[in-house]
């Protein structure tokens, strides 16, 4: 027999999610206090005494003291239990009466593969509204495609020629890296800024960022990866020396001989002149590229990244991601989301390209479903909200 809890204990709700096949760091009961804009409730379904679905739901206010409530990347459950799904929608929709709720949302990571489909068809027919695979990447509140790294397949020796280039040339750029949490948040939260107003983006703040790492602990992770810009301009100086020691001292008549020394010494000069610069402007060490991670379960979700284009040339953005990633499968990760994609999956696509390095699965989800709750009031806000998403 089925029975409902409401107001679940979070930690038998963690424990129990955790352990899902389906479990998400956005399930998790820690969610809702990074998400302390909506209200919130947790609700167990139980066969006797034993615990077979958990929910963590969000709650959001409309208008005229009406609700939405929010299931991120729930239900985590067994979707062959027809009888427990059953249960569950007719659950959640009391539930939602109860909040003045207009519908439900939830989003599963649900894997869109042929041996799926049978799922869908069963939300559709318990009253589920499927939104479908949706075109872009906007049109879903969590994206329906992810680059996810398993563990398994996390091996630098099977990365790519040029990734493997790019690591060693950011390992060999005096570069320090650095894991920790609030220690750390002010350089991350200028890596950021400066990743936002390159590319004309509003992320998240300082006090977001803290909001994560004292909320999640030992599960949340800031990588910074910094450039001993002193160190490089001793090599520099170095390098320069030897150029022009090269130049003034050959014993050559070849041109092109003579070229290629000129050259080089030219270059040397230029690479002196812009690091003095950059010392004299920011101080021997800089930070330079960074990456936040949070772990729930075996699964790591890579929320926020960013990097210091100016300094591009030495790489380090490969190396923060590299270690970042590692350094959660070194503590018990088994996969570890690089976060969203366009759902055009062109190959042109920057982001994709660079994540591609990494060796991720693509996944696609099969998106968002809705539970109408008012039957006569869903159709038109509804409506509304798909225009507003057209909108923005």
């Amino acid at each position: 027999m089925y029975t409902t809890k409401i107001g679940l204990a979070p930690a038998i709700h963690d424990s129990f999610i955790a352990s899902e096949p389906l479990g998400h760091l956005l399930q998790s009961s820690k969610w809702q206090e990074i998400k302390d804009n909506w209200n919130s409730e947790i609700i167990g379904f139980f066969d006797d005494d034993q615990l077979v679905a958990s929910v963590s739901i969000l709650i959001r206010p409309l208008p005229l003291g009406f609700t939405m409530l929010y299931l991120p990347r729930g239900i985590a459950m067994d979707y062959e239990n027809t009888a427990l799904l059953d249960y569950i929608f007719e659950a959640l929709k009391k539930y939602g009466k109860s909040q003045k709720a207009i519908f439900i949302k939830f989003d599963p990571a649900i894997q869109n593969l042929p041996e799926n489909e049978k799922v869908i068809q069963k939300l559709k027919n318990l009253g589920a509204k499927w939104m479908g695979l949706t075109a872009e990447m906007h049109d879903t509140i969590q994206p329906r495609f992810n680059a996810v790294v398993y563990k398994a397949d996390f091996d630098e020796e099977k990365f790519n020629k040029k990734t493997r280039q790019a690591l060693r040339k950011a390992r060999n750029s005096h570069t320090i890296v650095k894991f920790g949490r609030d220690e750390l948040l002010d350089d991350f939260s200028e890596m950021i800024q400066k990743t936002e107003h390159r590319k004309g983006i509003s992320l998240r703040n300082r006090d977001y960022f803290e909001k994560l790492v004292d909320t999640y602990q030992a599960d949340a992770n800031i990588t910074m990866v910094y450039l001993d810009l002193k160190a490089l301009l001793i090599e520099a100086q170095t390098m320069f020396d030897q150029a022009q020691k090269a130049f003034e001292t050959k014993e050559t008549t070849n041109e092109k001989k003579i070229k290629q020394l000129e050259n080089a010494c030219s270059k040397a000069k230029k690479d002196l002149s812009v690091l003095t610069d950059l010392v004299q402007a920011n101080g021997d060490i800089v930070a330079v590229s960074s990456a936040l991670t949070v772990n729930f379960g075996t699964h790591t979700e890579h929320l926020y990244a960013g990097t210091d284009t100016d300094y591009q040339k030495y790489y380090t953005a490969y190396l923060a991601w590299f270690e970042s990633i590692q350094y959660m499968f070194d503590r018990g990760a088994e996969t570890v989301n690089m976060g969203g994609l366009e759902n055009s999956l062109l190959e042109t696509d920057g982001l994709l390209k660079f994540k591609k390095n990494f060796n991720p699965k693509i996944e696609e989800y099969v998106g968002e479903f809705d539970i109408p709750v008012s039957r006569l009031l869903y159709p038109i806000v509804n409506k509304l909200y798909m225009m507003r998403k057209t909108r923005i």
